[in-house]
């Protein structure tokens, strides 16, 4: 068995991702790494860089839904390492961009606000009445800067503003060797790609799912 991502940069990533979240840093826990969440449907999350015996010993410990095990593989691999009772949520990927992120302009009617409070930059794009259009974060930290809960509403989808936010959210980036990095739902990773991101890995994701309340990537 063999890490299918850079150990490094994915626990950098989580890092960073936690930041960007207000949650606990990251803990090394059974080969990977042990986000503590406590949030609602989500107690914590156990994420690792590959398949490896630690998933296993771990999975066999755990009886109860709301702890998710993610790794970077597919999802196949994952589930082969379970007990039968785990069930396998929406593919994700971990995917990273070298170069420049271009900035189109904004259609006529929107505008952009982007805020930097401490670690966290928040980027929100308005329409006319005010209204969120799209909305993002990103975080530099340890070598990464993270881009995270990129999000165009629906009745503004198709229009540009999805690279107009990454582009504004990217010119925050204060040193040129940060490695941007992000985990998208298969949606947003045919986006991304067409904005020169590369996927690195499959990002899967198990748990133990309650009857009647279907798996989502949780957040991813």
């Amino acid at each position: 068995m063999s890490n299918l991502a850079d150990p490094g940069l994915l626990a950098a990533w989580l890092a960073a991702r936690s930041i960007a979240r207000g949650l606990a840093l990251p803990v090394p826990d059974h080969g990977g790494w042990r986000v503590d969440t406590d949030l609602p449907g989500e107690i914590r999350r156990h994420v690792f860089a590959g398949p490896c015996s630690g998933i296993s010993a771990l999975a066999a410990a755990i009886h109860g839904p709301h702890i998710f095990i993610k790794m970077c593989g597919d999802g196949e691999q994952l589930l082969g390492l379970l007990p039968p009772r785990w069930q396998l949520c929406p593919c994700g990927y971990f995917m990273t961009h070298e170069g420049s992120l271009q900035a189109p302009d904004l259609p006529a009617g929107y505008r952009l606000d982007v805020a930097t409070s401490q670690e966290i930059t928040t980027a929100h794009i308005l329409a006319e009445d005010g209204g969120i259009a799209a909305s993002g974060h990103a975080v530099e930290y340890a070598g990464v800067f993270v881009f995270d809960r990129i999000v165009t509403e629906a009745g503004h989808r198709r229009r540009g503003l999805g690279r107009a936010l990454m582009a504004a959210l990217a010119a925050r980036q204060r040193s040129a060797s940060a490695r941007r990095v992000l985990v998208a739902t298969d949606d947003g990773a045919k986006l991304y790609a067409s904005l020169g991101w590369h996927s690195e890995s499959p990002y899967s994701t198990a748990t133990i799912v309650q009857a009647g309340i279907p798996c989502s990537l949780s957040g991813s």
